[in-house]
Parts: C-alpha cells; structure tokens; sequence
C-alpha cells in the first residue's frame, strides 16, 4: 500500500498521462478496492475530445470498472477482503424527489464516479460499500466489465416496455447500439433493424442479431426501414442523439410508437418536427444510465450468454497504455477497449 497509486489524468484527446497519487484509504462505508478490468466508455472518448456536455476537463475517468476489495471501512464490513466487485457509477442524494421514488439514476445532485469524481482507471481507488455489486463466481473479470456497459441499454430497452413480438430500429451501431440489439432480441422483438454510416458495424450489428443493417446516410433509408420491418417500427432506439437521426427516428416509428433517446446529445438545441410527433401521438422519452435491477438483468443476460462476449470486446490494454486505448475506441473496428491494472486478471 506504500506504492504510488497509478491514475490516469485525461486533459484532451491527445494528452492523457498517468499521474502518481497516494495511495488512498477506506473511510467510513466505504470500500478500498484494487482495479482489474477498467472499460473506456464513448463518454470517456467524447469528454477527452471536449464534445461530453456533462463532463469538463481535465477529468479522471473509470467509470466501467471491476476490482477486488484490499481494505474495508467502518461499516463496510457486509464485505470481505478478495471479494470481487463491479462499480455502479451513479453517486446520487438519497434525498430527493427522484430518489425517493425508486429513480437514483436521475438524482436531482447525481454525479457520475469517473466523471464528476475521480473515477477507477487507477491502480486503487474508494468507493461507497453500496455503490458495488459483487462479481458472481462463475463470471471472469472480462466479462464483468460489459455489465455496466450493457446496464444502460437494459435500462433503454425497459422504458419501451414489453417487447415480445414488436418491431425496432436501432440508430447507431456503435458499443450501446450493439448492446441494445442484444437486449432488444433478449426482450423478445421479432424484428431488428439497425442503421450506422460503417459497412463494417453493420455487418457487426447483424452477427450479433440484428434482422437487417442499413446505411444511415441512404436516400431512401425509411423506406428500406420499413420494408425489412413489415412496416413502421413500433419503438426506435436513438443511440446517435443528433439532428439528423432524431428526423430519421420521427419517420421511421409508427403512429402511437415510442422514440427512446439513448445517445448523449450534443448541447444546445436539437430541431424535431413537433408537427409530426403530435400527429402521430409520438412518444418521446430520455433515459439515463440504470438501477440496480438493471445491473442484476445486465449479470444475468451475460451469464446466460445472450451476449457475445468476445465478439465486443475487441482489445485491451495496460493501464499505461491508456492513451493508446483511447486512441483505439475512436477507430471503427473496435467496439469495447478495455484497461487491465492487475496481471491476475481472471480472462476465461
């Protein structure tokens, strides 16, 4: 515990270093834990990149992170040491409206460990004891660290409802959008179609069981929508969030469908016919992040191998090599790049 404890510090795109830290300490409820597995989000590239309308550099980032617990804090003590443990991000009030309804995840005060707090792309980080959920046995520390990745999508898919039979398009086919499908077919839909500008995502978007895969900038892109759904789809996931895919959506869903905006738009205004979504009785709706249901359907979707482990993650770093795991999540031949901080990394 005496080592310098390792972070990473991320100033822009091209200025991401490893800073030495003191080592920190457990305090009361909290957890000391050691950092295994630690996933780069799109937030953490779109924050690095300046774009991130919620998070202002410089910034300390780990937000999808899998650990072990070295040391335990008064009133932590429901945990052991060696326990594994995956982070449930959101640092919320407790107090609020929101949170005393059941819905943390839009915490009037919520801030994001990671984002708005150092976060666990580190060598050791802290953490509130109920902040974490413990990694089953059975689960490596690879495939942990897609739970809360694949938790926001779960979460998106919740708000549409029942899903058994229905149809949906899916706007982007990046580490969300390719989560959502699972979740999606998990759900139940009949029919999938997903749409991004990559030939290569598409064709991804299809392996991991999309029924169609269009390009985003076609001509007739609501046309060729709606001929490989039967017709309008009754509930479009927005994982771009720009002006261009929100027309898109509008077109594509049915009268009476629902639009679930999952991307984090850019700031500022957004134009949308509202002449349209009230004709049609369009259903537009936000979500944010997950609860802690959404973590437990996330465990179990992966354990039940509903999502193809190996075929999102496709790479992975040193912790020291963070700036070249950054550099790898912008290119579009990756879907989730991964960080290791700990060589006893359980992979299988």
């Amino acid at each position: 515990m005496s080592q310098p404890n390792r972070r990473v510090l991320v100033r822009s795109i091209d200025d991401i270093s490893l800073e030495e830290v003191p080592a920190p300490q457990a305090g009361e409820n909290e957890l000391l834990v050691r950092s295994t597995v630690i996933g780069v989000c799109g937030s953490d590239t779109h924050a690095a990149l300046g774009h991130h309308p919620f998070i202002d550099l410089p910034y300390r980032p780990g937000h999808e992170v899998v650990g072990v617990v070295v040391s335990v804090g008064p009133g932590a003590e429901d945990f052991a040491v060696g326990t594994r443990v995956i982070v449930e991000p959101n640092l919320y009030c407790g107090q609020c409206p929101q949170c005393r309804s059941g819905r943390y995840n839009i915490c009037r005060d919520l801030k994001v460990f990671g984002c708005q707090t150092p976060g666990g792309m580190a060598d050791l980080f802290t953490i509130p004891a109920d902040r974490v959920h413990r990694v089953p046995e059975e689960m490596s520390d690879i495939r942990a660290a897609l739970v809360e990745p694949l938790a926001t999508p779960v979460h998106a898919v919740a708000k549409a409802g029942d899903l058994s039979g229905r149809t949906v398009a899916v706007l982007g086919a990046g580490p969300i959008g390719l989560l959502v499908v699972a979740a999606a077919r998990h759900a139940g839909a009949a029919r999938i179609v997903v749409t991004d500008l990559l030939e290569t995502k598409r064709e991804r978007a299809v392996r991991l069981g999309a029924t169609d895969a269009l390009p985003a900038d076609a001509a007739d892109l609501v046309a060729q929508a709606h001929a490989v759904l039967g017709g309008p789809a009754d509930v479009v996931f927005d994982c771009v969030a720009r002006e261009q895919s929100m027309s898109q959506a509008v077109d594509i869903v049915a009268k009476g469908g629902q639009i679930v905006v999952v991307g984090v738009g850019a700031p500022g205004a957004t134009p949308i016919r509202l002449d349209l979504v009230q004709d049609r009785e369009i259903r537009i709706e936000g979500t944010l992040m997950y609860t802690a249901d959404d973590y437990r359907t996330s465990i179990d979707l992966i354990n039940s191998g509903a999502v193809d482990v190996e075929a999102i993650v496709t790479a992975t770093y040193p912790l020291e090599e963070a700036r070249e795991a950054f550099a790898a999540s912008l290119r579009p031949e990756h879907v989730k790049v991964l960080l290791t901080a700990d060589r006893t990394v359980r992979a299988a």
